[in-house]
């Protein structure tokens, strides 16, 4: 099954919807007070495109923005998209050298960079690396916000745009095509370099179709999402699933703040929200949570993470988002790849991460035979289809073991299908964990773990030990007021599962190092871990 948008770019779907529907709602910042219909933000994109052009931006240009969740974001991604350039996507998480290595790695020419925010000084930082010399290709910087410098321009001036450049805009929207590369994420791993994924209109656009039909949207849907833009959940699940829905897109704040989230879906009654579990675990935990009027909430997506029953349980009771989905994917795939459905039932939406979306193949393999696993077994899930990137940007060693000749990306996942063909995630390859010959998948562990009442949130990896290879290692976030022992989980795991799944350490700790996008960084657990024990002699950490 195709979609009108198979044969589309991101430009195009931005006009096709504000020619459709342009008087309705296309972007909310209540903080800001912004709101623009489809047609006024159809414009916006338009004037930004011809400054674009103006400050000498070329066709197929790497161009880069680092900044937060702002208005300037949303207007970047389609113009960038209308001129047949590239958007680099880059998060807002970095410092110095993150920064540094993701302008060279990504080539990019223009960067577009965002106004202060709290501790992090885009523009001084940007500044700081200019100096060393490793960017020949990085020529333009945009600024939003005031002009830090002669040699720097401001979007104020970018936005009013050059009409001179009308003509061009649209001979550049006419020659960009469905398969030309349109975005370059990194990949957001908890371990090793990122890379650079090449997605293309037809990537990206296909993917946001099937998402928002699956989630049943329409023009009537409000759509908040306290995601980060740089990632594929704000500007394609986000953003694009809006464009290509009509849908309006509802941005809380610059960063995700559980207050501003409850306060922007009750003020502009959203029907839908976006978060990892550890979003919904804050708003659901927010002091004023029962003075917000969450009735108009009907569905949205959570990812990122494994969603523990009880805390899926209270999203649909408290918060009313009784068709709430989830979603599993990453970055090289656009992301989504499979997805439960607004009318599977409780079990399904948490025991699963649902079936592959329109248009895709999914198969399991076993990583120690190349062969298909016996019914119910766990194996690589590999996808090919509409969502598979281009490939890594300059990585072509990387992209050959991501992506074999026949075209199935490899994920590095390991997933059950059951028997009404709904998959079950059950870890990383690289994160199984052998203990004395016994496979255990840490999601399983940690979904055990989530059921004792004191416990608000658990991380499973493997450590070294001499005897075994390697055991089982659980770190523990308690529910305020709670108090737990690590014999107390022990004695609580005896008897309920098997016995080599049963945590040898448990570390009870106060918070879990996360990346951006709220995965846990096991590999930082890891590590602590291995030097606090002093388990260095067994050690053998294997980074990604």
């Amino acid at each position: 099954m195709m979609s009108w948008v198979d044969d589309s770019t991101v430009g195009g779907v931005l006009s096709r919807t504000a020619a459709l529907d342009p008087d309705r709602d296309a972007v909310v910042f209540p903080g800001l007070g912004l709101r623009w219909s489809w047609r006024q933000l159809n414009e916006v994109v338009d004037r930004v495109a011809e400054g674009l052009i103006h400050l000498g931006v070329g066709l197929g240009e790497h161009v880069g923005i680092w900044s937060m969740n702002v208005p300037e974001w949303v207007v970047a991604q389609f113009a960038v998209g209308r001129i047949d350039a590239v958007l680099v996507n880059v998060n807002p998480a970095y410092r110095l050298q993150e920064l540094g290595d993701a302008l060279a790695m990504a080539d990019v020419a223009t960067l577009i960079v965002g106004a202060p925010f709290k501790g992090s000084d885009f523009v001084a930082m940007v500044e700081s690396i200019r100096s060393e010399g490793r960017f020949p290709k990085l020529r333009r910087l945009v600024a939003i916000g005031d002009r830090p410098g002669p040699d720097w321009s401001i979007w104020s001036d970018l936005a009013r745009g050059d009409r001179g450049s009308r003509a061009e805009v649209e001979a550049r929207a006419r020659s960009a095509r469905p398969g030309d590369v349109y975005n370059i994420q990194f990949t957001s791993g908890t371990t090793g370099l990122p890379k650079g994924a090449m997605l293309t209109h037809q990537n990206v656009l296909m993917n946001a179709f099937f998402t928002g039909d699956r989630l049943r949207y329409t023009a009537v849907d409000r759509v908040c999402v306290p995601v980060p833009f740089y990632h594929c959940f704000g500007c394609v699940l986000g953003t694009l699933v809006c464009a290509v829905h009509g849908s309006t897109l509802v941005i809380p704040a610059p960063a995700f703040d559980a207050g501003a989230t409850l306060s922007a879906i009750a003020e502009e009654r959203c029907t839908a929200v976006y978060g990892v579990p550890t979003m919904f675990v804050a708003q659901l935990g927010h002091p004023d949570f029962d003075r917000f009027d969450l009735s108009s909430l009907r569905t949205g997506i959570m990812s990122g993470a494994p969603c523990p029953l009880p805390l899926m349980e209270q999203v649909v009771r408290r918060m009313g988002i009784r068709e709430i989905c989830i979603g599993y994917g990453q970055t090289e795939a656009s992301p989504i790849i499979t997805l439960t459905s607004v009318d599977d039932p409780m079990e399904v939406r948490v025991g699963t991460v649902g079936r592959p979306i329109e248009g895709l193949e999914v198969k399991l393999v076993d990583p120690a035979t190349g062969r298909e696993p016996e019914s119910g077994g766990a194996g690589e899930l590999w996808v090919r289809g509409h969502c598979v990137m281009a490939g890594y940007y300059n990585n072509p060693e990387a992209t050959a073991r991501t992506i074999d000749p026949d075209g199935w990306l490899h994920s590095g996942d390991l997933a059950r299908r059951r028997e009404d063909g709904n998959y079950r995630i059950v870890g990383r390859s690289k994160e199984l964990i052998i203990r004395g010959g016994e496979n255990i998948y840490p999601p399983e562990v940690e979904e055990f773990l989530h059921h004792h009442p004191a416990v608000a949130e658990v991380a499973v990896a493997g450590l070294p030990d001499a005897k075994y290879g390697e055991v089982v290692g659980a770190w523990v976030v308690l529910k305020p007021g709670e108090s737990l022992t690590p014999d107390e989980l022990k004695d609580y795991a005896r008897g309920r599962i098997a016995h080599y799944k049963i945590p040898q350490y448990v570390m009870v700790v106060t918070a879990l190092p996360r990346t951006v996008t709220g995965k846990i960084r096991k590999q930082v657990l890891k590590e602590d871990a291995i030097g606090s024990l002093g388990l260095g002699d067994a050690a053998r950490i294997e980074t990604a």
